[in-house]
């Protein structure tokens, strides 16, 4: 049985839920984490983000506990995730991207199993309904659709009600029901004063979610900060994105805006406007010293419709993927369309506790 008051006394107005300092992982000589700190606390939501390779799997391990770091500190609920496991065990929770489940086993008495184990476990029963299982209750794991067993993975690191949760790629594969029942179990951890982490390599799904994200790249901290603070509000970056067609004559577009500006195709097919703040922009009507972002937007989508060219997702300030994309090229990596991957995970247990 795993006992909820075997944990050591935390005060959590003091102390953050998640503290990394300097955390550094080495497989032989290759170093995969290189001196990464953050802080996550209660009720926030950080998601982590990165290619293949960026550490985000080695990171979240040792706050698990599951891997001992090469050097640098990490405190879970003020614990040590290695030295203090068994106390941490009631109240960390972990879903896994694969694996963790007898693959005979239903939703049903996988979750009956795993609530077995706390002494003061989520109703199996209610779980059911939070992820939408409750029509496959008895269907074996093995035959459940990759979304299906995703949501069963995350009801499992539910069922010890953790103070702590760390997901691992929470939505991939999963459909849009699942989706949407993931949003709203991260919702409502984070309003009953749970911390959440996630590793994720959809940048929308992160965008809609998270209260922080930690951006990595080659082991290192490339980025970090609420989505607001990596994009920039509107008003003060003069910046927008749009998709059209790749090959633009993206100078003639420059001399059209008349502006200070600076066209880019970032990635084929998605094009990036910057106007530096205080510059003059021509327009129908005269000359203004200060452009606004819906003027700076008007400009381009006028220019855009008078050849004839469709475009979409128009948006003024930069998406968190642009920011990513950018830290990314700042660390010299070069990205592609499919920028970021997935370190994939297939333990044995599905929390903390196994």
């Amino acid at each position: 049985m795993i006992r909820a008051d075997d944990a050591t006394s935390y005060d959590a107005r003091t102390t953050p839920a998640v503290e990394c300092q300097d955390l550094v992982v080495r497989y032989g000589a290759r170093t995969a984490v290189d001196g990464v700190s953050f802080v996550a606390r209660r009720s926030e939501v950080l998601c982590i983000l990165g290619p293949n390779g960026a550490g985000k799997t080695s990171t979240v391990e040792c706050v698990e506990g599951y891997r001992r770091p090469a050097s640098g500190t990490i405190r879970v609920l003020g614990l040590d995730p290695v030295a203090d496991h068994r106390a941490l065990a009631a109240r960390v929770g972990v879903m896994l991207q694969r694996g963790g489940v007898y693959p005979m086993l239903g939703p049903a008495r996988a979750l009956h199993l795993f609530a077995s184990y706390y002494d003061d476990p989520e109703d199996p029963e209610a779980l059911l309904d939070v992820v939408r299982l409750r029509g496959v209750a008895r269907t074996p794991w093995r035959h459940l659709s990759g979304g299906e067993q995703a949501r069963l993975s995350l009801a499992l690191a539910l069922v010890g009600r953790p103070e702590v949760l760390v997901l691992d790629e929470p939505t991939a594969g999963v459909d849009p029901e699942g989706r949407v029942a993931v949003r709203e179990v991260i919702a409502g951890l984070r309003d009953r004063g749970a911390c959440v982490i996630l590793t994720t390599h959809e940048l929308a799904e992160a965008e809609r979610v998270a209260d922080r994200v930690l951006m990595l790249s080659a082991g290192t901290v490339a980025a970090q900060g609420s989505p607001g603070s990596l994009t920039g509000a509107p008003e003060a970056v003069r910046e927008m994105a749009f998709g059209a067609a790749p090959g633009l004559e993206l100078e003639e577009l420059e001399a059209a805006i008349g502006a200070s500006v600076r066209v880019t195709e970032v990635l084929p097919g998605r094009y990036r406007v910057e106007l530096a703040v205080g510059a003059a922009a021509s327009t129908a009507s005269g000359t203004s010293p200060d452009p606004t972002p819906s003027a700076l937007a008007a400009s381009v989508a006028s220019w855009l419709a008078e050849r004839g060219i469709a475009f979409s997702d128009l948006r003024v300030g930069r998406s968190l993927e642009e920011a990513y994309l950018d830290a990314l090229r700042a660390h010299g990596e070069q990205p592609h369309a499919d920028h970021s991957g997935t370190e994939a995970r297939s333990d044995a247990g599905s929390e903390i506790a196994r």
